[in-house]
């Protein structure tokens, strides 16, 4: 056995995830880097963000796709929008299962419970369906949009890859787009708009949801559905209207946003598109800025975006479960109960701690970015952002989204390197990335589990 292949057994599953995407993003930093995928534009440092920004399918950009990159650049980008969109997580652990074939059976399950997706044994079959699932929607979102969508693009080669390039962004909530201005030329492309709508939908559900519709697609019951996939469902449907009804209402009391300045249809079309594209996908049908948009509008989107997709899904954000049970154990504490019931089944405190956890770690998480990006304003040339765009700036970032108020490109490396280091860190997920560091950390105490117990005392709050 080579010494590397020892180093990778005993590391553990969360940080073998955080080690595989450190190489991976090191890997298209050096490709994206070279005269075969970009022009003069784009160094190291442009390289290794856009490179970050893509596997972490962010969106997040310093170059412009669609003239600092080449064609070869461009296909290298859509693959890494595939290695961290489809779930990196998954792809590692999958090549985990030949490195460490030789540990006992106990380790290889706690590793197992590690992921959301995959069930003992499985993870071979999980990966090939997530692959395969993705594959036929990838496939009929391009034909759509090549055939229905962007009929505007004379060019049949460009037109192609157009829509092969879109419908791999949208799946994988990338936001990634070969236009400066993204999809504001297709505004009022109802075509364009529900099929990048659709795929972002399906991608941000994740592969078990889609999955559980397909099995009991004959049925069409929602009680033959896992409470998991419900929950996703009605979730993901509050959220998108809570988002299209908001902007429709701040945005309309705003005097001077950008919603006054377009017709009716282009409203409730652009709102719709927001909405969705606001849980982690970064396209934008509108100019984002403080200028365009109102300050009650940015609040709203910032709240979408710190929700995000839900588990297992190719978005980033807290998750739409995360929040569905936070809001269910507020609901039994305000009506004085001890079991937390969601939908008849009652929810596990393990289930509601990881929630808190996680909704609290990612809160302060961004709180630190911003703190630190604001610190960071001094070594900016010349410019000076307000807080809020600070602030939803980081927030996009965290929450792998990619909408962007101006702020990214005028940052300095340090302010930079803080979003690179967020955008990763919101892409792993914040309890990952903290077990990781913990392991590290305390790889002597773990092996000694502490079996004492504790006298309980209760708390007043």
């Amino acid at each position: 056995m080579s010494i590397r292949q020892e180093t990778y057994r005993r590391l553990t599953v969360p940080q073998f995830t955080v080690v595989t995407g450190l190489l991976v993003i090191t890997f298209g930093t050096l490709l994206l880097a070279t005269p075969l995928c970009s022009n003069s534009n784009v160094g190291l440092w442009e390289a290794l963000f856009t490179a970050t920004s893509a596997v972490t399918v962010t969106g997040l950009s310093i170059i412009d796709i669609g003239i600092d990159l080449t064609f070869f650049g461009q296909v290298i980008l859509a693959i890494m929008l595939l290695t961290g969109g489809l779930g990196l997580m998954a792809i590692t652990t999958f090549l985990q299962g030949f490195i460490v074939s030789g540990t006992e059976l106990k380790t290889r399950l706690d590793r197992g419970k590690t992921l959301d997706e995959f069930g003992v044994g499985g993870v071979g079959r999980t990966f090939q369906g997530i692959a395969i699932t993705a594959s036929i929607l990838i496939f009929l979102g391009a034909i759509t949009l090549y055939f229905f969508g962007f009929n505007n693009i004379a060019s049949s080669s460009e037109r192609i890859w157009a829509s092969i390039f879109h419908s791999i962004s949208a799946y994988n909530n990338a936001g990634f787009s070969l236009w400066s201005n993204s999809l504001q030329d297709y505004r009022s492309n109802s075509v364009v708009n529900f099929v990048l709508i659709t795929l972002i939908i399906l991608g941000g559900f994740g592969w078990r949801v889609t999955n559980d519709i397909w099995i009991n697609r004959r049925s069409l019951k929602l009680r033959n559905l896992s409470l998991h996939t419900r929950l996703v469902i009605r979730s993901s449907f509050i959220l998108i209207s809570l988002g299209f009804f908001g902007l429709i209402f701040t945005e309309s009391l705003a005097r001077g946003s950008f919603f006054s300045l377009i017709d009716f249809d282009d409203r409730i079309l652009t709102a719709l598109f927001t909405s969705v594209s606001s849980r982690t996908a970064g396209f934008t049908s509108l100019p984002i800025s403080i200028e365009s948009v109102s300050d009650s509008g940015l609040l709203l989107i910032m709240f979408l975006m710190f929700i995000g997709a839900s588990p297992g899904g190719t978005g980033g954000g807290i998750k739409t479960t995360t929040i569905a049970s936070l809001m269910a154990a507020t609901r039994a504490t305000l009506r004085g109960q001890n079991e937390i019931i969601i939908r008849n089944r009652q929810i596990s405190d393990k289930v509601i701690l990881k929630a808190v956890g996680i909704t609290v770690g990612s809160f302060l998480f961004v709180l630190i970015m911003a703190l630190l990006l604001s610190l960071s304003n001094g070594f900016n040339s010349g410019e000076n952002f307000s807080f809020l765009e600070m602030l939803f700036t980081c927030i996009s970032a965290f929450a792998t989204v990619g909408f962007d108020l101006g702020v990214t490109s005028k940052l300095g490396h340090v302010g930079q390197l803080i979003l690179i280091i967020g955008m990763f860190v919101g892409r792993l997920g914040i309890l990952l990335f903290l077990s990781a560091v913990w392991q590290a950390l305390n790889k002597s105490k773990l092996q000694h589990r502490n079996r004492i117990g504790y006298p309980k005392e209760d708390l007043y709050v």
